[in-house]
C-alpha cells in the first residue's frame, strides 16, 4: 500500500496559518528571491520534495517542529504541535501518563 506524502499538505497549512506568502516564506530560508515563489509552490504541490535540511529550515521559520510534516492524520499534527511547546519535564510527565493509559 503507497502511503500519501503529507508534506506538501502540513506544508501549506502551516504556510497558511503563519499568513506568510510562499515568495516570503523561501526567502527567509534562503531560496533566491527570483525563484522563491516557484520552489515553495513546488513543495506545496508535491512535485517536488524539499531536503531534511529544507524542511528543517521551514519548520523553524513556520514554528512547528519537524515531525510535524511527517504526521499521517491531523489530531497527529496538532499532537505535536502541543507537545514541542511543553517544556522537557512536561514532555517527560506527558510520556508516563501515556504510558500507564495505554498498559492500562
Amino acid at each position: 500500500m503507497h502511503k500519501e506524502n503529507t508534506v506538501p499538505k502540513r506544508l501549506k497549512e502551516a504556510r497558511t496559518k503563519a499568513g506568510i506568502t510562499q515568495a516570503d516564506l523561501g526567502a527567509k530560508i534562503g531560496i533566491h528571491q527570483n525563484s522563491a515563489s516557484s520552489r515553495m509552490n513546488h513543495y506545496e504541490l508535491g512535485r517536488h520534495t524539499p531536503d531534511i535540511n529544507t524542511l528543517q529550515r521551514i519548520a523553524d521559520e513556520l514554528g512547528v517542529p519537524l515531525n510535524y510534516f511527517f504526521c499521517e492524520d491531523d489530531a497527529s499534527a496538532k499532537l505535536a504541535c502541543l507537545i514541542e511547546q511543553l517544556p522537557k519535564e512536561q514532555k517527560i510527565a506527558l510520556i508516563k501518563k501515556l504510558e500507564a493509559q495505554i498498559k492500562d
